[in-house]
């Protein structure tokens, strides 16, 4: 017995560089869209922070305090993490 994808309407997905009519890809497309929604801030991140090293000379020089105030927490204010209630 074979069980009916939730998505086989036969509908299609346009824009995505070619129709997706499979209902497997059409699903996997909508999972990495809203997982994309909800992770994008963790990309734009890991994108703004200084490489590893640059990141240990600040906390040697500055120590960890001035590290979180001057590096971490500007960029968690400009990238916020989306709340509970949007996801």
């Amino acid at each position: 017995m074979t069980m009916k994808h939730p998505l086989d309407d036969g509908s299609k997905i346009f824009g995505t560089g070619g129709d997706i009519t499979d209902p497997d890809e059409r699903y996997a497309f909508w999972e990495g869209v809203a997982l994309h929604d909800a992770e994008m801030y963790k990309v734009n991140r890991r994108q703004a922070y200084p490489d590893l090293g640059e990141q240990l000379d600040y906390i040697y020089h500055n120590g960890v305090d001035a590290w979180k105030a001057d590096i971490i927490d500007p960029i968690k204010a400009q990238f916020p993490k989306p709340s509970e209630e949007a996801q």
